[in-house]
């Protein structure tokens, strides 16, 4: 799965958005048990990437809509 830019996750509904959040935590724990379990991974960097792809899409999901500023 290539990286994954804020625009382009905007860009995704949200029913797209929470299966791939699901994904990368699925690869992300796949990747520390096999990191854990003493075994070679082969782009050791890709936990990095994951992690990141999670947090923007957390904080994309938590962003308020454009125009719901709070103010009257």
């Amino acid at each position: 799965m290539p990286f994954l830019k804020s625009k382009e996750i905007r860009q995704l509904s949200s029913e797209d958005r929470a299966k791939r959040l699901e994904e990368l935590r699925t690869e992300l724990s796949k990747l520390k048990a096999l990191n854990n379990a003493g075994g070679a991974i082969e782009n050791p960097s890709r936990i990095r990437e994951v992690r990141k792809a999670i947090a923007r899409i957390m904080t994309i999901q938590a962003e308020k809509p454009v125009g719901a500023s709070g103010k009257r």
